[in-house]
This record gives structure tokens, sequence and C-alpha cells, in this order.
């Protein structure tokens, strides 16, 4: 049985629930849940038992009816008696919902709550037509329940239960397997998900490993539970329709992750090349530092049976995948030249024969659209180079090796020279800061965050065209900042009629590059790449 999609609803009016249900059904989802915990209010509502009642016979799809107690997360602080009473009153329906939910710990307080529940619901000691499911469920919005075995243990027991729930909040990525090893080791259909921005991969990846069904919303704004992702998003950007239990995993390791354009722009290469994959954002907290990036990947790579096969790397964590890469014995790794020379590696691929191959990806985008740009021989070019950080050494090394003089720019004077030392270039050279203003550059590169939505400084730009000394044909400008896609640099240069190049050219280049390395020669080619990073940065701005 394929993992559904189920659409999850606060109930607030009946109305509106029902609309929003026909929208969930027209999108695509075979399920919805209705959250009624708003509108029953207990013992003698006699309005919210009609309420309720009006909506699982009208409801457009299949139904889940929830009442979620506080304790768990809900807004029911009623009396569980009048709770069950009303499941009772559900279950008895010639239509009823297709399955309710009750919490574990509410089942489990008494044998008289049990005895009610059964009447209500297809209970294997009394058969009843049409009887709706019991979902037997536990939840933490805390973190991972640390006594998660004997709970698990405690749920098994009760054959009452249709299906079993398990939701908790991921604190890493790593929490997920957790989820992953619960569906494996199933004893019936089981809902497990993480919530939280760390678990979207366990909603996405519920069909690989057999999930009865995962929560998706009809809009962003109305989860139920923080992390679920829209109904659209988990189709048409994650490919949820196209999992299967042998679909490999692709991550972006970073921190922040979540408004990346590269799930959008890599699942549709995966699409477009019938290329069994997805491509997921997995967040490794700056905090956690190199052992956390090290027992996340290790960890990952050690799973067979996700089928864990590449990723790309970004900030700030280039520099921990190459250290991994150094000092790793339990597994054949292969380093690319390119690494050696940018001291950072962007993207891994996991070959067949499970050896990792790192590489770094931007600087041969780097310099290819520098040659586009001002011709393919850059001997002699002066190029200035702003920011001495990850970024800036793979800009720095590309371009010194094709023969270009290039000169890094940094607030921190010893950080350039340290850059400029490692690449070991006559033609490299380390500046201060404020020297940028009276140098002369055939071009200009911005490998700082400043103008980057989101980063430090938005509004700023690390150069003003205006103030920048120049001779002969004006300058370029390379942008490596791409959201947004047109900087205040970028608009400024522009205004000063110097030639530009922006973000979302190189992070297409880098993108498409690292797709011929997971697809192959089924990868699409630059333009594809181009072309989604245009649109995504359009629409997810």
């Amino acid at each position: 049985m394929s993992t559904l999609i189920c659409a999850p609803i606060m109930v607030d009016d009946i109305a509106d629930a029902l609309a929003i249900a026909m929208r969930a059904r027209e999108l695509g989802a075979q399920l919805v849940e209705y959250r009624i915990d708003a509108v029953f209010h207990g013992d003698g509502d006699a309005q919210g038992i009609a309420q309720v009642t009006q909506l699982v016979e009208q409801s457009p799809l299949p139904c889940i009816v929830t009442c979620r107690s506080a304790s768990e997360g809900g807004e029911y602080d009623g009396d569980d008696a009048a709770r069950i009473a009303l499941y009772e009153q559900l279950g008895t329906m010639d239509h009823p919902p297709r399955y309710i939910d009750i919490e574990l710990v509410t089942y489990a307080r008494s044998a008289n709550l049990q005895q009610k529940v059964h009447l209500a619901v297809d209970h294997p000691a009394k058969s009843r037509e049409h009887a709706p499911g019991l979902i037997l469920s536990l939840h933490d919005f805390e973190g991972r329940p640390a006594n998660l075995f004997v709970r698990l243990h405690e749920l098994r027991s009760h054959d009452a239960a249709s299906v079993h729930k398990v939701v908790f909040r991921a604190r890493t990525v790593r929490d997920n397997i957790e989820i992953f090893e619960i569906l494996r080791d199933r004893d019936r259909p089981t809902i497990a998900l993480a919530m939280g921005e760390d678990g979207l991969m366990s909603r996405v990846l519920a069909p690989k490993f057999g999930g009865l069904l995962t929560f998706a919303t009809v809009d962003a704004g109305a989860v139920t539970a923080p992390g679920q992702p829209t109904i659209t998003d988990l189709r048409e950007t994650y490919r949820f329709d196209s999992i299967t239990p042998s679909t490999r995993v692709y991550a972006l390791f970073g921190d922040p992750v979540a408004h990346s354009i590269g799930p959008i722009v890599h699942n549709a290469a995966f699409d477009s090349a019938s290329h069994d994959g997805v491509y997921l954002p997995m967040r490794i907290a700056k905090e956690a530092g190199f052992e956390g990036f090290k027992a996340t990947l290790l960890e990952l790579l050690g799973t067979d049976w996700l089928d864990f096969a590449g990723a790309s790397v970004t900030i700030p964590h280039k520099q921990h995948l190459v250290r991994l890469a150094e000092s790793d014995t339990s597994r054949t790794w292969r380093i690319d030249e390119s690494v050696s020379l940018c001291g950072a590696a962007n993207t891994l691929t996991v070959a067949d024969d499970g050896a990792v191959h790192i590489t770094n990806t931007d600087m041969p985008a780097i310099v290819s659209l520098v040659r586009e740009a001002l011709g393919d021989d850059l001997s002699g070019v002066h190029i200035g180079i702003l920011g001495a950080g990850g970024v800036a050494r793979a800009v720095a090394a590309g371009l010194a090796r094709a023969g270009a003089n290039v000169t890094v720019f940094a607030r921190d004077l010893a950080k350039a020279e340290t850059l400029v030392g490692a690449l070991g270039k006559a033609n490299a050279c380390a500046a201060p800061w404020d020297d940028r203003f009276n140098t002369t550059c055939q071009l200009w590169i911005n490998a700082t965050p400043l103008g980057m939505a989101g980063g430090p400084d938005p509004d700023s730009m690390p150069i003003n065209p205006k103030e920048i000394a120049t001779s002969g044909p004006l300058p370029t400008v390379f942008d490596t900042v791409y959201r947004p896609r047109i900087t205040p640099l970028l608009v400024a240069a522009h205004d000063a009629g110097w030639g530009l190049i922006d973000g979302a050219a190189m992070f297409a280049a880098q993108a498409a590059a690292q797709s011929r390395l997971w697809i192959g020669e089924k990868a699409p080619s630059n333009d594809f790449f181009t072309r989604l990073a245009h649109e995504a940065l359009a629409t997810k701005p």
C-alpha cells in the first residue's frame, strides 16, 4: 500500500474546514485529519457534537477525527469521558470516520475508558462493519522521549490499535534514523514522524520505509505541528509520489538550509533524468562543530538501508568535510585535486563500491563564468577578491591557477595572508580592506555575505562602484550571493555601467557539476540549472 498524504485541519468553522478538505483533495491528499479540540468542549456540548457529526458526514475525503488533549499539544482540556463518548457516537454513524486518534496515555488510564473506546472502533473481539480504526498515538513536542522504547513496547501491547503513531521533535537529523527504524520494525500500519525543521526528512521519506501516511498542509501557515510541509512542496519539490524503497537519498548539509533553492533545482534534475533519488535539506547546527558533522555524516554513511548517495555541503561545514576525509579510516575516501587547492569541499558522492569521493564544484564553476565574461585567456587579468572565507579560497585558487593576478582584500589581513600563503602562487597576494578603494581591477568578486537576504547586513555591499578607482574599460562585478538574485552590489554596478555576473549563475554552474557527478551523462545541461535557479529565486525569495 502506498503511503498516504493526510492534510491536517485545525477546525474552527465547519464550512471553512470542509472547504479546506476539498482543496486538499484537489491538491492530491487522500485523507484529512480533523483536529476538533477547538470546537468540542466536553460534557454537554451538544453544538460541538452536532458540528463534528456534520463535518464527518460531509467530508470530501476519508477522515481521521482527533480531539487532542492539552497534555499532548492540543487544545482540549475537558473530561476524558466526554471525549470518549463523542468517539462512541462517531463510531456508530452510518459513515463513520476512517480512524479515531487517541493518545496512549489516555487509552491506558483505565480499563473502563478502554472498554468504551472498544465500543467505538473496529476491535478484534467485537467485529463490526464500517467501524473506524483506532490510531493509538504518543507525542513529545520537546524531543525524543527518554523512555521511547518502554513506551513503544506499551504501545505494541494493545491489540485494539489498528495503527500506531509515534511523533516527537527532532533535535538533529540523526533522530530521523530512529524514526525509520520504528517503521522498519512495525508489526502493523504505523505513522512515525519527527517534528520541527530537522524532521522534514522523516516526512518526505515515509514512503521509502512503509509509513502509513505523512502529514502535509494545504497552506504553509496552517500547520498543526511544527515542520509540516505543504502538499504542493511534498509532491512537486520532493517528488513524494515517486519515492520507493529503492530511492537514493541526497542531502544539503549546512546551517541554515531551510530556504535553499537546492531541493527545487536538484529534485527537478532528478525528475528530468528519471533518476530515482530525492534531495533533502539536512541542517547540522553551527554549534555542533566538527564532531557533530562527523557523527551525522558517518551515521548516514553507515546506515546501508538508507541508500545515502551524496550531498552538497555549505557553510559552515566545507572544511569539516575535508578534515573528516583526511582523518577517517573506517572507509575509503577519494579527495579531488580541487579540494586540496581550495582547502574545502562542497560535494560528496558515494560510489557503488562504497568509497566516498569529495570535490569542490565552486572552483571550476567560478572559472568558467569568469572566462565567459572576460575571455578564455585570463593571464595577467587583475581580479580583486573581497573576503577571505571559504568561498574566497575557491575563487582565489581557481583564478590564480588559471593565470589571473588575484588580490584578496579582507578586514582581517592575517586571514587573507594565510589564504594566499596556502595557495603558494606568485600571482596571488593579500591586501588590507581599505586598499580596495585605490586598486584598479578588471573584475571584482564579492565572496562575503554582505547583501545576502537573511545575512548579517542585507542592505550593504563590500564596494561602491562610485568610490572604486578605474582606468580603461569599466570593470565587471561578480557577486557570489544569490539571494536575492539582484543584490545591492549588482544594482550599484549596473547603474555605474559595469559588467555583471550574478550569484544565481554561479549556483547553477556548480549545481550542474554536482548533478553530473550524481546522475552521470543523463544529467541536465547548465542551461537547465540556470533556468530553474532563476525561476526558484523568483518564487522563493
